[in-house]
């Protein structure tokens, strides 16, 4: 199943992908590499690679990308953000994705550089989210007319060449991504309206926060499926680093609990079962699906799933399932923003 069929209606079991960024250093490929198998090995909807701050790894990034359409079943999401970049020189790079068989982006403004404190577009480039959603969609109209040209699909993009081209962008529960829970539906709005099929959101630990979106989001007239964005609460220094990028402030109770825990195997027991207890809790108030941030680690992403017991057929709770979902057109990581 591609992720362009993955939020029409009716939809048979919640949805599960995965997020990894690309390694850093040649010792650590292997290890992701391994990492790749196992989640592929549970047949997840999709698998998400992160772009990197100011497209830092735009290379490697592209490389992972290009492993996971050749060498697994499984659909690959490409990041690709407006930092740093020209019109232009985006549009290339969307045309170069398609001609490499990928047929499902995360469109993200994405976040500044470290030595520039506020964020401002290339002067040449795009401001928001929603205009990269636009170009994404352009050049997709403009290949299919004829008007940009494109190359043959080489053999492993041969299997996308009928899947329609879906988009995904960023929304956010909660932290520091806007002064206004109304300003982030807004510019979801706007992301719905230039073209995106689904939006995936920012770490959160409540889930009130979820369901606050979600309810606020469609009384706005979104209609995209809004899906939750989990990381297993296994690793307190993570989460505390996570709060420093996102402005999302972990559990208090549970990352004392988490710190005073010696034992490593319970500590991670402790932060799986608060993470199925989330994971449940959006679920059964009807959240499509779940988007693992998996920080290139399968173990506590696949133990949080088994606790979760997501079986193909479980069906969707109706109160935020509900609502027509149908694709326009076919159907975090920290960065992102608007």
């Amino acid at each position: 199943m591609t992720t362009a069929r993955l939020y029409t209606r009716p939809l048979g079991r919640p949805t599960v992908s995965f997020e990894i960024f690309p390694p850093r250093t040649p010792a650590a490929a292997d290890g992701l590499w391994r990492t790749v198998q196992h989640l592929a090995a549970v047949g997840p909807d999709f698998i998400s690679v992160t772009f990197g701050a100011s497209g830092s790894t735009r290379e490697s990034s592209r490389g992972l990308v290009r492993a996971i359409v050749a060498d697994t079943p499984v659909t690959a999401v490409a990041h690709l953000t407006c930092v740093g970049a020209s019109r232009a020189e985006v549009a290339t790079l969307v045309g170069e994705f398609l001609d490499e068989g990928v047929r499902s982006i995360l469109a993200l403004r994405g976040d500044p550089p470290k030595d520039q404190p506020e964020w401002r577009p290339h002067p040449q480039g795009l401001a928001y989210a929603s205009e990269l959603v636009a170009l994404i969609r352009q050049v997709e109209r403009d290949r299919a007319s004829g008007r940009l040209p494109s190359r043959p699909l080489a053999r492993e993009g041969l299997r996308a060449v009928e899947e329609p081209l879906s988009i995904a962008v960023a929304a956010y529960p909660g932290g520091v991504t806007s002064p206004t829970r109304r300003e982030d539906v807004a510019a979801l709005i706007a992301k719905q309206e230039a073209g995106a099929d689904y939006a995936l959101t920012q770490v959160f630990y409540d889930p009130a926060a979820y369901v606050g979106l979600v309810r606020e989001a469609r009384a706005a007239g979104v209609h995209i499926p809004i899906v939750p964005g989990l990381i297993p609460m296994t690793d307190p220094g993570r989460l505390s680093r996570l709060e420093v990028l996102t402005g999302v402030t972990p559990p208090a109770d549970l990352m004392a609990r988490l710190a005073a825990e010696g034992d490593p195997m319970a500590r991670h027991r402790l932060g799986i079962r608060a993470s199925v207890d989330l994971a449940r809790a959006v679920l059964d108030a009807g959240a499509p699906g779940l988007h693992l941030y998996t920080f290139n680690k399968h173990e506590a992403a696949l133990d949080l799933l088994e606790g979760v017991t997501l079986e193909a057929g479980a069906p969707v709770a109706p109160d935020l399932a509900d609502g027509p979902w149908v694709s326009p057109t076919s159907t975090p990581s920290a960065q992102g923003r608007r």
